[in-house]
């Protein structure tokens, strides 16, 4: 019999969050053979990354994965064998009782947000016992290092993304009405938030010394980006609009498998929260993370985290290029200054980034981890 995962998903970063857990469900069910339901309280942002969601189905089948609507009134259901709270989200009062309430309780873990920060070693797999019933929560981390439950990456992404060549980067392209790169242009990916200083960065790149070619999708900074050049009107998807040695092309949102494809044909990829963060470092592309902003600046604690393990091996000038590239997105820096000496850095970045996914390889992947956790006898 198959074993069943539920996973909660309480949408808080528009596409992140859900992201990364339709990403998991999917792992679960085609490389475990899992029987898994995902509970999602917003169905049409996750209808962006995944095209062939049906708005108005209380529930549905996709890619084997099971998609429910979590409403307030949650309906009385039989909780699964495994069961996941994504990002701290909290269950259902009466679906806990329900848990309690089984012979044997399921297994319940609250899989938290990717952080590189040194106390995430010490809480990964800590039970926490509930105050009134017999349940333990255990905290489940994702993360960088061994001692942390890794990150999420599907059997097949490295050796599709080796695959990927230069006839099957132009064919992309032509799929997706984008004209091919021309000689000695580079092509950027560009996925950020709305408080991003994007008027900064498209400055930075209208006086570039080479031609920039930035694709931008649909719902991400549209806007900022239509005021930089001053037209009346949001662009289409296929616009393209010109400044200098810049051009800025509208695509729609991707699904995921085509998103992934976009990172690789990419000279570099600006990404934002958790999900886009991740595929990012498996592209194995220079990239630039916009952190999700938080009250008193708290953000940047993790964000220097990351920085200080991710830039540990680079030469002095790589490192200070990363930097401050990544500073001045997240409000800590001069972008003007900082991008002419992260672009003369991207031939050794590309190289670093191979070496970089080398290393974050031995950590096992996260859904790996969880299936043989669920698999261990416990206290």
């Amino acid at each position: 019999m198959k074993q069943r995962w539920d996973i909660f998903c309480a949408i808080v970063d528009n596409f992140g969050d859900v992201g990364f857990c339709w990403r998991l469900a999917c792992v679960l069910v085609n490389e475990y053979g899992l029987e898994v339901r995902l509970w999602v309280d917003d169905l049409s942002n996750f209808a962006c990354i995944a095209p062939d969601i049906d708005l108005d189905a209380e529930q549905q089948w996709l890619q084997g994965v099971k998609i429910c609507c979590w409403r307030q009134s949650f309906t009385k259901i039989k909780p699964a064998d495994v069961v996941i709270e994504a990002f701290a989200c909290e269950l259902p009062s009466f679906y806990i009782v329900a848990m309690a309430a089984l012979p044997r309780q399921p297994i319940w873990l609250n899989l938290e947000y990717l952080s590189a920060e040194n106390w995430v070693i010490g809480c990964h797999l800590l039970p926490s016992l509930h105050p009134r019933l017999p349940l333990i929560k255990y905290f489940f981390f994702p993360g960088f290092v061994p001692g942390t439950g890794g990150l999420l990456l599907e059997k097949h992404l490295l050796p599709a993304r080796s695959s990927f060549n230069n006839a099957a980067q132009t064919a992309f392209w032509r799929l997706h009405g984008i004209q091919p790169c021309r000689m000695g242009e580079l092509r950027i990916s560009l996925f950020c938030y709305d408080s991003a200083p994007v008027h900064e960065l498209l400055s930075a790149w209208v006086v570039s010394d080479i031609p920039v070619y930035v694709l931008v999708p649909q719902g991400s900074v549209v806007d900022a980006v239509t005021v930089f050049f001053g037209v009346d009107s949001p662009p289409k998807v296929g616009e393209i609009l010109q400044s200098g040695k810049l051009k800025v092309c509208f695509i729609p949102f991707l699904e995921q498998n085509e998103y992934d494809q976009l990172l690789w044909a990419c000279d570099v990829n600006f990404v934002r929260g958790e999900d886009s963060f991740v595929r990012a470092q498996w592209a194995a592309r220079p990239f630039v993370w916009n952190i999700y902003p938080q009250a008193e600046e708290s953000h940047q604690i993790k964000l220097n985290a990351f920085l200080n393990l991710y830039t540990a091996g680079m030469s002095p000038d790589m490192s200070a290029a990363v930097f401050s590239l990544w500073n001045g997105l997240n409000g800590g820096g001069q972008i003007m200054n900082a991008w002419p000496a992260f672009a003369a850095q991207l031939e050794a970045l590309t190289q670093y980034g191979e070496k970089w996914v080398r290393q974050l390889w031995p950590i096992g992947d996260l859904a790996s981890n969880l299936v043989q956790f669920s698999r261990k006898d416990r206290i």
